[in-house]
């Protein structure tokens, strides 16, 4: 199954690089180091030749890759981004030459229906921030930034709707940048559906999510149908997708006769992702989505690791899933080494 374009569905996976664990994804020092968005871009062109060598050809970028451009008591950081300007053409250039889709996911911290109009006049900044990187890197309208609903402040309808109030007032590269994904706490599908017609807002579909919360007994095809159906005519929509994961927890707690620290194994939570991905979940909901178009970014613990176990499963398990993802029989051998060869280096 491909787009328009002729490209097999993409697999992606976020921010860290765990076969590479010499691979930074940003310039982490403290601001009194002076870190830069131009270092951060030297690391992620490393990034993207790993991400080439492995032929992953989708990748959620850090949203610190600019340190502190925003932060509001250190204005000296504040012009870093059209700082970068050729650094950010040359790395989007490289990224498109490769055929690598790029996206951000917006810290908790960006809420745009918070009552607080101060957050809200913040977090605007923050995504402005983010969508001009994407404008100077002069990558298509594919290249996204995710973000959720926000708090539901003790009403969850009023939540809703000062959300809707807060769009027109973005600046239009936000608008035109942003996609809003529902969550597995606060906000629905259907709630992220109610807020597209009210906005024209693209929506992300999250495969767990979408299982830990629908009040509304949505229809999971139907939900996914009515999610890609909002990215217009010649954009590829992408979704996430993670395994819960269902192993024992070790959680610290007082023991209430003695006042002392213990170590406890608790049940695991649903909302909790797993390090790798069950290619049997996988495949099932692929068929629930059969004849559809639309990237996947993976979001699992070990990150391009279960990315490339995933493609030797799918080929071992689903064949006919796998070939969506324009793998076939002929390549398993070659895909089993490459397991091979990321899971036990990161083991060494």
């Amino acid at each position: 199954m491909t787009t328009q374009a002729g490209l097999p569905l993409r697999l992606g996976f976020p921010v860290k690089v765990m076969a590479r664990p010499d691979l930074k994804s940003s310039d982490a020092r403290r601001w009194q180091s002076a870190p830069h968005l131009k270092v951060s871009l030297e690391m992620l062109d490393a990034v993207l030749d790993h991400l080439d060598r492995h032929d992953i050809r989708m990748y959620r970028m850090s949203s610190d890759i600019a340190p502190y451009a925003t932060h509001p008591d250190l204005p000296q950081f504040h012009s870093m981004v059209a700082d970068s300007a050729s650094e950010l053409a040359a790395f989007g250039a490289k990224a498109k030459r490769l055929g690598i889709r790029l996206s951000f996911h917006p810290s908790q911290f960006v809420v745009l229906n918070s009552p607080d109009p101060e957050l809200v006049r913040k977090s605007a900044w923050d995504l402005a921030s983010q969508a001009e990187m994407l404008d100077r890197m002069e990558l298509d309208e594919e290249a996204v930034m995710v973000i959720h609903v926000g708090g539901v402040y003790d009403d969850r309808e009023a939540a809703r709707e000062r959300w809707v109030r807060t769009w027109p007032s973005l600046p239009e590269p936000v608008r035109r940048r942003l996609v809003l994904e529902h969550d597995d706490l606060r906000f629905s599908a259907a709630d992220v559906l109610w807020i597209h017609e009210r906005t024209g807002v693209r929506l992300i579909f999250d495969h767990q999510h979408f299982w830990c919360l629908n009040p509304e007994r949505m229809e999971m095809r139907d939900a996914v149908e009515r999610i890609l159906a909002t990215w217009p005519d010649g954009q590829r929509p992408k979704l996430h997708f993670s395994t819960p994961n269902n192993g024992m927890r070790e959680l610290v707690r007082k023991d209430r006769k003695t006042g002392k620290a213990r170590t406890m194994s608790v049940a695991p939570v649903w909302t909790g992702h797993a390090d790798f991905c069950s290619p049997f979940e996988f495949a099932t909901f692929m068929r629930v989505a059969d004849g559809l178009i639309f990237d996947v970014m993976l979001e699992s613990k070990v990150k391009d690791l279960a990315l490339i176990r995933l493609r030797s499963d799918l080929l071992r398990y689903a064949p006919d899933v796998a070939a969506r993802f324009g793998l076939f029989a002929g390549q398993q051998e070659d895909l089993d080494r490459e397991e091979d060869a990321v899971l036990d280096e990161e083991a060494a």
